[in-house]
């Protein structure tokens, strides 16, 4: 292990045989040291061995002593916060926080009912969201009022996106809506369990009265946007579920189905008053809006609105 240099998140959780969340969730404690390269956090394999060695039970008599005493958080530490997402503006997020405030802001590239699960088990601070429900319509407040059972929170708008369908250069299926993907011709490429964009379609499939049984691919998963893109353009599948933005990036069609709302939740408690309002006036910031504008293809009308709120 020690002929490694560092290791990603992913890596360091598979050795484990941990879910990335909790590696996280070590993190943000402060209890496993990272660095940066660009946008990916990495763990050097001396902090690892180190962390290992620390936690190894049966420890000789002073290194009990020290390991019983109480634990003493670096004040730097303590301020790292946990945004779990994919989308690119949640990096945007994330600059202007550590630049307005003494937050470090760490990502956790999640889905968003895996990374909902994870903030009722304390493990992330702020939760992107775009999970469509299937029987009223709306979009996350259905999936918080069922998941975040006796927390307070507060819902903010991030952005509106356009999501739908990824096919070829040119459509040649002609594949146009929903049902499309329970034709016999058509192979789809699917999103992990627990994304929003597995959501939506599982939820069409369900409203729409279509067994996946009869859905070709199915079982065929990918873990973001781009990856089920790249497939679509590179022939494994013939279509796939996501937003707009990707397939403009591979360059290949897109279908739009439906404007979805992406959303941030915090929970509120005295910890993350704070955050609230620091994460607030960033989102209705002008200069925010304009570098997520400069992107395109997002809707930031009602960023930063206020959404739903718990008394």
């Amino acid at each position: 292990m020690t002929m490694e240099l560092s290791y990603t998140i992913e890596e360091v959780s598979q050795f484990l045989k941990v879910s990335k969340l909790t590696i996280y969730d070590l993190v943000k404690k402060g209890e496993l040291p990272v660095f940066r390269v660009g946008r990916q956090m990495r763990i050097a394999a001396n902090d690892l061995d180190n962390y290992i060695k620390n936690h190894k039970t049966n420890q000789p008599t002073t290194l009990s002593a020290s390991v019983s005493e109480p634990h003493r958080s670096n004040p730097k530490e303590s301020n790292n916060i946990v945004i779990s997402g994919q989308d690119l503006v949640l990096d945007i997020l994330g600059k202007h926080i550590e630049k307005n405030s003494t937050y470090k802001s760490l990502r956790s590239f999640t889905g968003s009912l895996n990374s909902l699960i994870s903030m009722y088990n304390g493990e992330c601070d702020v939760v992107s969201l775009h999970l469509f429900d299937g029987d009223t319509g709306e979009y996350n407040l259905p999936y918080l009022k069922k998941i975040l059972v006796g927390y307070p929170y507060i819902l903010f708008n991030l952005l509106s996106r356009k999501a739908g369908l990824y096919v070829k250069k040119g459509n040649p299926l002609k594949i146009t809506s929903w049902s499309d993907l329970s034709r016999e011709d058509v192979k789809i490429i699917n999103r992990e369990k627990g994304s929003g964009a597995r959501i939506l379609l599982d939820e069409q499939l369900r409203i729409n009265d279509i067994s996946y049984k009869y859905i070709k691919g199915y079982e065929h998963e990918e873990n973001n946007h781009l990856s089920v893109a790249s497939a679509v353009a590179t022939g494994v599948g013939d279509v796939g579920v996501g937003i707009e933005k990707a397939a403009k990036m591979i360059g290949i069609d897109f279908i739009p189905l439906i404007t979805e709302q992406y959303d941030l939740v915090i929970l509120k408690n005295t910890k993350n008053e704070h955050l609230i309002n620091i994460v607030k006036d960033i989102l209705s910031s002008h200069q925010f809006q304009s570098e997520v504008d400069s992107i395109g293809d997002y809707d930031t009308t009602k960023t930063g609105k206020v959404l739903f709120e718990t008394e």
